[in-house]
C-alpha cells in the first residue's frame, strides 16, 4: 500500500433539527457574537427562523450576513469580513449551499486581518488564525462542510480557489430537515455535482487512496439509490438524510483525493455564462467520461457495480451503463441536457476551452491528459 494522508473536518453531526440548537453550539466553543452568513434565499425561506429564537434564549449576539450570491466575487468576501468586523464577531456561521459555506470560510479566515484576499489565493498560502467556523449545508450537494477549499470568482470571467487545511470547519452540522422541499431542478443538479466528486475522486491520478476510494463508493451508492426519490418526493425525510450524507462523503474523498476534468470544464461555464456549479458539471460530465474511457474503463466498472449491483459483463460494458445512467438522470428529470439549453453557442468555445486550460490545479488529477484541442472538442459534443 503507498503511503498517504486523509483530513478531514474535525467533528460531523449528523442530527435531524440539530440546526435549531445552534446557539449551544456556539457557546460551547467560548464565543459570544456569531455572525450568520448565507444568501437571500434561504433567509425568504425561513430556514434560520427557529436557530435565531435559540439565540435569544441562550443570551448570544447574532448578526446575519445574507449578500452571497451564487459563484460569489470577491465583493461579497470583503463585504463579509467588513460585516464580521462590525458586529465584533468571534465565530462565523456558514449556513446555506455551497457558495455561503466558502464565503463563511473566508470571512473566518481573513476577519482577523493577518492577511488580504489576493494573499491567500492558491494551496496552503493561507496563514491563519482563523475564527472558529460551523458550517450547516441546505443542499446535498457541494459537500463544502468537509472540503478545505473556497472558490472565488475573480474579474468577470475566471475562478480562483483557495486551498489550506484551515478552510476546515470545527464543526459540520447535517440536519436533514433543512433540505426538506427543496425543488427537484436545485436536487437533481446539486445531487449530480455530488455523484461528480464521488466519480472523479474514485478515478483521480494523483493522492486516490483506500480511504477516499471506500467514501467514495458509499456516497456513490447513498447518491444513486435516493437522487430520484427526493426529486420526486422533496419531503421524503430518509431520502433527504441519504442525500446530505452521501454528499458528505463524496466531499470528504474528493478532499483528499482531488477532482479532474469534468470540474476543469464546468468551471468556465459557471464563471462565463453564471450557470449553478453543480449544473455546468452536469452538462460536461458525459463527454468527459466517455473522453476518460481509454484510461479510466476499469475504475469506471467498478463504480457500475456500485449502482448496478447484478450488472457483470465486461469491464466497457459496465463502464457504459454507469455513462449511461449518468446520462439519463438530467434528462429523467427535467433539468439541462446540452450547453445550448443554457445560452451556450459554437461561437462561446474557444473562450470557455482557453479558460479550462487555466485550471491546471484540476487538470493534472484527471485519468487521462485533456489539451486544449480536446477542451474544444469536449464543448463540441457537450453543445
Amino acid at each position: 500500500m503507498s503511503t498517504f494522508e486523509f483530513h478531514t473536518t474535525k467533528s460531523i453531526i449528523v442530527e435531524r433539527d440539530a440546526a435549531i440548537n445552534l446557539a449551544a453550539r456556539v457557546q460551547a466553543m467560548d464565543c459570544a457574537s456569531a455572525l450568520i452568513v448565507t444568501d437571500p434565499g434561504v433567509l425568504g425561506a425561513q430556514l434560520l427562523d427557529r436557530a435565531l429564537e435559540n439565540f435569544k434564549q441562550q443570551h448570544i449576539a447574532v448578526n446575519i450576513f445574507s449578500e452571497v450570491l451564487a459563484d460569489p466575487p470577491e465583493s461579497v468576501i470583503y463585504a463579509g469580513i467588513a460585516a464580521a468586523v462590525a458586529a465584533n464577531a468571534d465565530c462565523i456561521i456558514g449556513f446555506g449551499g455551497g457558495s455561503s459555506m466558502d464565503v463563511a470560510k473566508l470571512i473566518a479566515l481573513l476577519a482577523r486581518g493577518s492577511q488580504e484576499l489576493p494573499e491567500v489565493y492558491g494551496v496552503n498560502q493561507a496563514k491563519g488564525p482563523r475564527l472558529p467556523l460551523i458550517l450547516v449545508p441546505t443542499t446535498a450537494g457541494t459537500g463544502s462542510e468537509v472540503t478545505a477549499i473556497a472558490i472565488v470568482t475573480t474579474g468577470e470571467n475566471e475562478k480562483k480557489g483557495v486551498v489550506s487545511p484551515l478552510l476546515l470547519p470545527d464543526i459540520a452540522l447535517l440536519d436533514a430537515r433543512l433540505t426538506l422541499g427543496l425543488p427537484a431542478p436545485a436536487t437533481a443538479a446539486t445531487g449530480i455535482d455530488a455523484m461528480v466528486h464521488a466519480i472523479e475522486s474514485y478515478t483521480s491520478k494523483r493522492l486516490k487512496n483506500p480511504i477516499s476510494d471506500a467514501l467514495a463508493k458509499d456516497a456513490l451508492r447513498l447518491l444513486s439509490a435516493n437522487i430520484l426519490t427526493a426529486c420526486e418526493h422533496p419531503n421524503n425525510i430518509q431520502a433527504r438524510e441519504n442525500m446530505l450524507l452521501g454528499a458528505c462523503l463524496a466531499g470528504m474523498a474528493f478532499a483528499n483525493a482531488p477532482v479532474g476534468g469534468v470540474h476543469a470544464l464546468a468551471y468556465p461555464v459557471g464563471a462565463r455564462f453564471h450557470v449553478p456549479h453543480g449544473l455546468s458539471n452536469s452538462l460536461m460530465l458525459g463527454p468527459v467520461l466517455r473522453f476518460n474511457m481509454s484510461d479510466a474503463e476499469a475504475l469506471y466498472a467498478e463504480l457500475a457495480d456500485v449502482v448496478y449491483p447484478a450488472a457483470g459483463g465486461s469491464n466497457f460494458r459496465r463502464a457504459s451503463m454507469l455513462i449511461e445512467y449518468l446520462q439519463n438522470i438530467p434528462a429523467e428529470l427535467g433539468i439541462a441536457t446540452r450547453l445550448r439549453d443554457v445560452g451556450i453557442s459554437n461561437r462561446d468555445i474557444p473562450a470557455l476551452a482557453a479558460d479550462a486550460m487555466k485550471q491546471s490545479r484540476l487538470l493534472i488529477n484527471n485519468p487521462r491528459e485533456i489539451q486544449l484541442n480536446d477542451a474544444l472538442n469536449l464543448y463540441k459534443e457537450a453543445l
